[in-house]
């Protein structure tokens, strides 16, 4: 089953609800902003300040970074992490496979808007799967005559019982760039949230572990080598006006991604898949 909502402002999103699951998609962004198996707590982690309106990026779910992720590497006035998160996705198809699963395809292109900021023909698709597991695939086409680079991400908030209660299983031995102190550094064992973390590793091709107290989330990507680990803290909290000051005691972003030397660069005709199963 799914329903077309809209709320009293006019944001526009996808209620979907089937045997095993169910999650909500916006429209603006292509944004999975929730998902939920049956008898099992939220995957997803959402601020209870987030701001459904128009041209204003919801804080938690999946956002979608893209065709930059970060800032943009030549022009500061450009928007964060890139126009799709807050552009409006167009909804091609809902298809119920069986009654577990049910599957979103949504698709963004090019528009006068887009190309003021970016100057590219493009096609993106985004394919949601949801059931059992949640899939997350984002691909993206270069229709122009010019060659394109793209960095993104599948910014991923996850919701914790606590930050004190969680580990993160999978980064031993990897190199990350720590953008708190613009340095390189190798991560030792697993990942404690123990103060604000803003990192992007490298060279990830292995599956992630999300452990917690009572449930383990695991993380496998395909199309990606790099991955962006971020939690606020106490500080950035407060200065956040669409966080509460205490939240980030209850959610870590773990991000698949196409970041720094993971770049992806595409000439014309050329695609690439960005996904990522959370089970």
């Amino acid at each position: 089953m799914f329903i077309h909502k809209k709320t009293a402002k006019g944001f526009e999103y996808i209620v979907i609800e089937n045997k095993s699951a169910n999650a909500k998609v916006a429209l603006q962004g292509g944004h999975l902003f929730h998902y939920q198996k049956h008898g099992s707590p939220p995957l997803l982690w959402l601020s209870g300040k987030s701001r459904f309106e128009t041209g204003k990026a919801i804080r938690g779910g999946i956002p979608i970074c893209w065709p930059w992720f970060g800032k943009h590497s030549t022009d500061a006035t450009l928007p964060q992490h890139g126009f799709a998160r807050t552009s409006l996705f167009e909804l091609l198809e809902v298809t119920e496979p069986d009654e577990n699963t049910t599957e979103l395809l949504l698709q963004l292109q090019n528009s006068t808007e887009t190309l003021a900021l970016w100057p590219y023909q493009f096609k993106v698709l985004l394919h949601i799967i949801i059931g059992k597991t949640l899939t997350v695939a984002l691909t993206s086409k270069n229709c122009g005559s010019k060659s394109f680079s793209i960095t993104s991400a599948l910014h991923s908030y996850f919701s914790v019982s606590h930050i004190d209660n969680v580990y993160i299983h999978g980064f031993d031995k990897k190199e990350y760039w720590d953008s708190l102190t613009d340095t390189n550094k190798i991560q030792q064992g697993d990942i404690r949230i123990n103060e604000e973390v803003d990192r992007v590793y490298q060279n990830v091709t292995n599956g992630l572990t999300l452990q917690d107290r009572d449930r383990a989330i695991n993380i496998a990507a395909k199309g990606s080598t790099s991955a962006v680990v971020w939690n606020p803290w106490i500080d950035k909290s407060k200065r956040m006006a669409d966080m509460k000051n205490d939240a980030y005691k209850t959610m870590v972003c773990i991000e698949t991604a196409n970041a720094l030397a993971d770049a992806r660069n595409l000439a014309q005709d050329e695609k690439h898949t960005l996904q990522c199963i959370f089970s």
